[in-house]
C-alpha cells in the first residue's frame, strides 16, 4: 500500500497494490499495523456501505462529541470525496481537500476525527464503503453546507445543483457551525 499525505497532511490517500490476471484481481484494503504506522493509532468499530445515484451529494457530515475518523473507498462507480478541517487549533482550519475515488483506481482516503466529510457521485451510481473509529450518534450529527462560499469547494457538478437530503440543505455555514477546539 502506498500512503500519500495530501495538502492537509493528516488526510492520507492510500493506493493499494493490485494483483490481477485473467481470473480477476486481488488487493489488500487494510492492514492495522501499517495503518497505525502511517496514519496513527486508531481502531475501527463500525463499517458502513451506501449506494447513491449520479448527482447525489452526501455531506458535509461530522460528529462533535463522538468524532469519527473514516477510512473510505468506492467499490462501484466514482465519487469526488471531500474532507474539511474543522479543528480550530489547526493551521489548515477551514481548508478542504478533494480526490476522485473509484472502483477503477481502488484508492482509499483516511479522513481523521475533527473533519467534516462528504462526497458527490460523478458516475451513474456509486457504492461507497467506509470504516469508522466511533459509532454513529444521531444526536451528535452536524452538517456544513456543501455550497458554503467561505469553503468554495470545487465540486465537479454535472448540470446544476446536486441532489441533497433535507438535513444537508439545513446545514450550517462554517462561520456559524460548532467546530473542534
Amino acid at each position: 500500500m502506498e500512503y500519500q499525505s495530501l495538502a492537509i497532511p493528516d488526510v492520507v490517500l492510500m493506493t493499494p497494490r493490485v494483483f490481477g490476471d485473467e481470473r480477476g484481481f486481488f488487493l489488500e484494503t487494510f492492514r492495522q499495523s501499517e495503518f497505525e504506522r502511517r496514519c496513527g493509532n486508531f481502531q475501527f468499530v463500525q463499517d458502513n456501505h451506501s449506494k447513491s445515484g449520479k448527482g447525489i451529494l452526501r455531506g458535509l457530515h461530522y460528529q462533535l462529541k463522538q468524532p469519527q475518523g473514516k477510512l473510505v473507498r468506492v467499490t462501484r462507480g466514482e465519487v469526488f470525496d471531500v474532507a474539511v478541517d474543522l479543528r480550530k487549533s489547526s493551521p489548515t482550519f477551514g481548508q478542504w481537500v478533494g480526490v476522485l475515488l473509484s472502483e477503477e483506481n481502488k484508492q482509499l482516503l483516511w479522513v481523521p476525527p475533527g473533519f467534516a466529510h462528504g462526497f458527490y457521485v460523478t458516475s451513474d451510481e456509486a457504492e461507497f464503503q467506509y470504516k469508522c473509529t466511533d459509532y454513529y450518534a444521531p444526536g451528535d450529527e452536524y452538517s456544513i453546507r456543501w455550497d458554503d462560499p467561505d469553503l468554495a469547494i470545487a465540486w465537479p457538478l454535472d448540470g446544476g445543483e446536486p441532489k441533497t437530503s433535507e438535513k444537508d440543505q439545513q446545514g450550517h455555514l462554517l462561520a456559524d457551525a460548532p467546530v473542534f477546539e
